[in-house]
């Protein structure tokens, strides 16, 4: 028998664990495997041969997976080189061991890709474990991570709205992360219960940001509301293609963009004269256990699991896909997509899901992504309703 590596990278989620006990529980009931490892921080751990072993411990102990937000053996976004990923496979070889599943977002399944390429010939299976809360994972219907993360900001912005309606005097901004890509963005939309219903803006990085329409739409709501509820993603970009805001700094491939909501929430003030606020829930929306998916945190596991499948049956160079059966009732099947169909891909929300205006998402979004969040949100629209109901009988 041999061991098992497993590999965190990137950013984490409220999910990323779940599939990590998919893994070690998978792998510990196949037989097959001697130690499922965890490589403890990341990618550079395999360099520097730091692994952990997870079988070790029971499965009363791992269960608690399920519920434990972020990477519980760490994770990294060390940039690896080419050379790199030929020292990684000596590593593993020298150490026995035969499968490696990589669990990450673009760059994770990137990373997958070469090592797999690095092992050919070696005996050792290299499987891509899909993760992100940002959903922009191409070829799979949506990766875990995201559906909690969209879960999250749902809450948050439908507890914004119910502040906003009780005290109808400004604008609020909330900004979401998603540098090209608006799927966390457009998932505020699932905090509408009714007409009416903050958020009433919706912006997305697909779409070219103009300030002029922005401010004529936030005028417009303003007269007809006193309060208006927008939200924004990070990486929105104006006419001329540059981020709304100057960026804060590059980092290798990635330019990090400047806190857009607070560029907007300015302008409503500089340019209308109407007070306005500016929120950014930022790394909370990653890893909220409070507000986890069920459906998320099941797939994950899901996903977990077929991964060690794929790879005790010898393949490799895959990534663990899903895909979408029906969304009324909500069923879905695992696929086994080639990792080259994803590497450095990114998906964005479809441009026929977004409105002409370019200022919300339309219905068939919401008809998607509400099947991920699961459940209610909480009652958490019972004050303005009645609110609501007095200002009609006034």
């Amino acid at each position: 028998m041999a061991d098992l590596l497993i590999i965190h990278g990137g950013a984490p989620t409220a999910v990323m664990n779940a599939s990590l006990y998919g893994v070690i529980e998978e792998a510990r009931a196949d037989g097959r495997v001697e130690r499922v490892l965890g490589a403890v921080g990341g990618s550079e751990a395999v360099l520097l041969e730091r692994f952990m072993d997870l079988t070790a411990f029971p499965e009363r102990e791992t269960r608690r997976l399920l519920h434990t937000p972020a990477s519980s053996i760490g994770t990294s976004r060390f940039a690896l080189e080419a050379e790199h990923y030929t020292e990684m496979a000596k590593v593993l070889d020298r150490h026995d061991i035969r499968f490696v599943l990589m669990n990450g977002g673009n760059g994770t399944m990137d990373a997958c890709g070469r090592l797999s390429l690095a092992c050919a010939g070696m005996g050792i299976s290299v499987v891509g474990v899909p993760k992100t809360i940002d959903n922009d994972i191409a070829v799979t219907d949506h990766a875990p991570g995201y559906a909690s993360a969209a879960r999250f900001v749902a809450a948050a912005v439908r507890e914004a709205a119910c502040d906003v309606e009780a005290l109808p005097i400004h604008v609020s901004v909330t900004e979401t992360m998603g540098r090209n890509a608006g799927w966390l963005t457009a998932a505020s939309a699932l905090a509408r219960r009714e007409p009416g219903d903050g958020p009433h803006l919706i912006y997305l990085p697909e779409r070219t940001f103009c300030m002029d329409h922005f401010l004529e739409d936030v005028e417009r709501l303003y007269r007809q509301r006193g309060g208006v509820v927008v939200v924004c993603s990070e990486g929105l970009r104006g006419e001329d293609g540059r981020f709304v805001g100057a960026p804060v700094f590059t980092s290798g491939r990635s330019l990090y963009p400047s806190y857009a909501g607070i560029h907007l929430a300015d302008a409503v003030t500089r340019e209308l004269g109407i007070k306005a606020r500016y929120e950014k829930p930022g790394l909370c929306e990653r890893s909220s256990i409070p507000w986890q998916s069920g459906v998320d945190r099941e797939e994950a596991e899901l996903v977990g699991r077929e991964a060690v499948r794929a790879a005790l049956e010898g393949i490799g160079g895959i990534m663990i896909g899903i895909e979408r059966v029906s969304s009324s009732p909500y069923k879905i099947r695992l696929t086994r997509i080639p990792v080259e169909q994803v590497m450095l891909r990114e998906r964005t929300l479809p441009d026929s899901w977004i409105n002409e205006r370019g200022n919300d998402v339309t219905r068939e979004f919401v008809d998607w992504c509400r099947p991920l969040a699961g459940g209610d949100l909480g009652d958490h629209l019972q004050f303005t309703k009645l609110y609501k109901k007095g200002k009609r009988e006034a």
